[in-house]
């Protein structure tokens, strides 16, 4: 009997999802975060759902896991003291960073800046210098380096970054000092530039490499403490972390680079998401994870996440591949409120979050949040958690009746704006994700999870035109399903700066080659069978000169069959797509990137046994009313665990389960797939 865990992390709830291998059994738990040690949490929710299912630790075959541990040591500023070794003259690279500010003139007189994760007292020249293309200018000092060295650990410094100019060319200074500070230092945690970010631009390699310095310590201690809890429990498989580009990376991995999963919270739900909507059958499809607090939403094209080199984190843009997720604050907890001076209705970004919480929830809160504006409106029925937690209808009112008289207006209709301001909050970020990158809404489907994106996907949905809505069953655990979808996957990129008219493809084609040997070795180093192993390969292009560019995925077989000309023509037309034009200019390359994919065998998802017919009757469970337009209308509540394939669920109506719940809209129907998903239509579809 072999099993796979995945365990989600979030700041409120820990969730995991146990599946077996062939006959696609599932078991589900959500255990209360421990955000002191979220390994206590992953614990406590590993030892609960073993015993529910009665699986034997030693049964498990993989356990994959999402954790938000370097994110927050970096939004919390909790990360370790970095020390920094820079080529001479160059010390002070972090604080020039790329001298951008908020605005024109007064963005320098109002802008707060951060510091950097490696202080200037923390930083060290090293006598050493490569030219731009891997030619040694001044050789490498070592007694001068080893004395830098000594200095900067006998300060404190807890971790050490060395990001030498010109090291993407040739790595050869970088990794002597490495070796330089293991002699001195056996086991001090040491970063590399041309380890984590092999390309040009010294600043985003620095910072990319100090940031992986500043998280490591904390992701380290973290990744053993677990490793060796899951070891006494009696696990004995291994256990793989989810990457930032929604790809899987081991544990040793994970201690060397936990840079690359900064953002492994989200990631997950963009695999879980994709997952299920391609058993569907949509490949092409917006995700929307509403929680309490934010929304995240992401593109996702052709069955795959929409990746992005470049992650915004607190107060830093860190290069690392990563899912293009948006997230904007608006969450089940966002609160409502109306400014004196605009007496204008705003909901968010500030939470009630889960303590005190939303004033339905009887704990103590009493400013009125989104969750409030539903039960007022009937969109969330009588009790949660299958029955676990009553809402208190009177004190939502209450709530938000102070929004009402603030703008006079009756408390219903108070409710209905705070929902309409907030789904309009929400469109708008998936319009970030779509329109303006020349992506039409109406070509993708919908897919809700989260505790609150099925409340909202319907009305969202409408809002942008993508049909159908799909709501996956548990959605509020999908993410914990992400982890258990995502296969291995590296990057393994070379700086590589021609003009389209300078370069030929023969030498295009070669470094491609030799790249995706680097990333077949990687594959067979993780234990990756042969007939798993995929490999991809993408030019980083631009217009000559220009600042930013553009991935331009391509395959050896047409690069050695098109030549050059086929890049330049892919990528006017990616930039037409993203900016709206084409510039008559010449092309130039700047980066080649292979990329490593390791299949990992996939559960077999069971489908439902048997349909139940169009009638839902049976599947109902109170009749209730919701506001809307005005006017009370009658729906009907349902059990989601009682629909059956086939059901067809007019609007409106109110779909229950433990996690979440669903609203249809008037106006619009439901349908369940033979794989138990929600897909909403509008009635005219």
């Amino acid at each position: 009997m072999a099993y796979r865990l995945g365990v989600d992390v979030g700041g409120t709830f820990t969730d995991l999802m146990l599946v077996h291998d062939e006959s696609g059994q599932i078991f589900r738990v959500k255990t209360p975060s421990t955000p002191a040690d979220p390994s206590e949490g992953v614990l406590s929710g590993v030892r609960r759902i073993l015993e529910e299912s009665g699986v034997a630790p030693g049964d498990l075959s993989y356990v994959m896991h999402g954790t938000t541990v370097a994110t927050n040591a970096v939004l919390e500023g909790k990360g370790a003291r970095v020390g920094l070794i820079t080529t001479r003259g160059f010390e002070q690279i972090l604080h020039l960073a790329r001298s951008q500010t908020p605005g024109p003139l007064a963005g320098w007189m109002i802008m707060i800046k951060p510091d950097p994760p490696a202080a200037l007292e923390d930083t060290r020249p090293a006598h050493e210098r490569m030219d731009a293309r891997g030619n040694v200018v001044e050789a490498l000092d070592d007694e001068q380096v080893g004395r830098v060295v000594e200095d900067l650990v006998a300060s404190g410094v807890e971790t050490l970054t060395v990001s030498l100019i010109n090291s993407y060319a040739n790595p050869a200074h970088e990794r002597r000092i490495k070796a330089l500070i293991a002699e001195r230092y056996p086991g001090f945690p040491v970063t590399i530039s041309s380890d984590v970010l092999p390309e040009f631009r010294e600043y985003e390699r620095t910072l990319t490499a100090c940031m992986n310095s500043y998280v490591r310590p904390k992701v380290a201690g973290y990744v053993k403490n677990l490793e060796n809890a899951l070891g006494d429990l009696g696990l004995s498989c291994a256990v793989n972390i989810l990457r930032s580009d929604a790809g899987l990376m081991s544990l040793e991995t994970t201690q060397e680079k936990p840079v690359y999963g900064i953002l492994s919270g989200p990631s997950g739900g963009v695999a879980g998401a994709l997952a299920v909507a391609s058993r569907a059958g949509f490949d092409d499809i917006l995700t929307f994870d509403m929680g309490g607090t934010s929304t995240d939403v992401a593109l996702c094209q052709n069955a795959q996440p929409t990746i992005t080199r470049e992650t915004e984190l607190g107060h830093f843009r860190v290069k690392v591949p990563s899912v293009n997720v948006h997230s904007v604050g608006a969450g089940g907890g966002s609160i409502a409120h109306v400014p004196e001076l605009t007496k204008a209705l705003r909901v968010g970004p500030q939470s009630a979050g889960a303590v005190p919480g939303p004033a339905c929830y009887s704990k103590g809160g009493t400013e009125p949040a989104v969750t409030d504006a539903n039960v007022v409106v009937g969109h969330l029925p009588p009790s949660l958690i299958g029955g676990e937690m009553t809402l208190d209808t009177a004190a939502a009112e209450t709530a938000v009746r102070t929004v009402g008289d603030a703008l006079g207006l009756e408390v219903h209709q108070a409710a209905q704006g705070i929902l309409d301001i907030v789904n309009e909050n929400m469109a708008g970020a998936l319009r970030l994700v779509s329109v303006q990158r020349g992506y039409d809404p109406r070509d993708f489907a919908l897919v809700a999870f989260g505790g609150a994106g099925p409340l909202h996907a319907n009305a969202v949905a409408k809002l942008m035109g993508s049909f159908p809505v799909l709501v996956p069953p548990g959605p509020g655990l999908l993410c914990a399903e992400g982890d258990l979808v995502a296969d291995f996957r590296e990057e393994f990129a070379r700086t590589f700066i021609r003009t389209a008219g300078s370069a030929t493809s023969e030498e295009v084609v070669s470094t491609l080659r030799e790249l995706g040997e680097e990333a077949n070795d990687w594959l067979e180093r993780e234990g990756i069978a042969a007939d798993r192993r995929s490999i991809t390969w993408s030019v980083d292009m631009r217009y000559y000169r220009q600042g930013y560019e553009i991935p331009v995925t391509v395959t050896l077989e047409d690069l050695e069959a098109h030549g050059i000309s086929l890049l330049v023509e892919r990528f006017n037309s990616l930039h037409e797509q993203f900016y709206g034009y084409a510039m008559p200019a010449e092309c130039e390359m700047v980066n080649l990137r292979a990329i490593g994919i390791g299949k990992v065998p996939h559960p077999r998802v069971q489908e439902a046994q048997e349909a139940g017919g169009p009638d839902p009757a049976a599947a109902a469970t109170a009749q209730h009313q919701v506001y809307a337009d005005g006017t009370w209308l009658p729906s009907t509540i349902y059990d989601r665990a009682k629909l059956r394939a086939g059901h067809r669920i007019p609007g409106p109506a109110i779909i229950a389960e433990y996690d979440s719940t669903t609203v249809v809209l008037a106006g619009h129907h439901a349908v369940i797939d033979r794989f138990l998903n929600i897909l909403i239509y509008p009635d005219e579809a």
